[in-house]
């Protein structure tokens, strides 16, 4: 399947807390989701030649903790490793939308 700046689907609230339950359920130790600020990932989109982001799971051994690294896909599918990475997301928990249906 090629990457294409509209790569992915968007899905309905009922099949998002399936897809985050069933992991909490597979994983119950595991980190529930991450926040990144809109001026750090709009600077990863508006690089040149950017169509999207590619999101890895990292593992912190400092703070013996999952992560992630964010970074800028090209139009040739290819990470832009020579430009912006993002990490040091913040964490849910602790920072939680405790209203949020998937957060429960």
């Amino acid at each position: 399947m090629a990457i294409t700046p509209t790569s992915g689907e968007f899905i309905t609230l009922e099949e998002a807390k399936t897809f985050v339950f069933d992991f909490r359920k597979k994983y119950p130790d595991s980190i529930k989701g991450y926040f990144a600020g809109c001026e750090k990932v709009g600077a990863i989109l508006a690089q040149e030649g950017c169509i999207g982001i590619r999101m890895y799971n990292g593992y912190d051994c400092v703070d013996d903790k999952t992560n992630l690294v964010i970074v800028g896909v090209n139009t040739a599918e290819r990470d832009m490793t020579d430009g912006l990475i993002l990490e040091r997301t913040i964490a849910c928990p602790s920072e939680c939308d405790h209203s949020s249906p998937l957060c429960d």
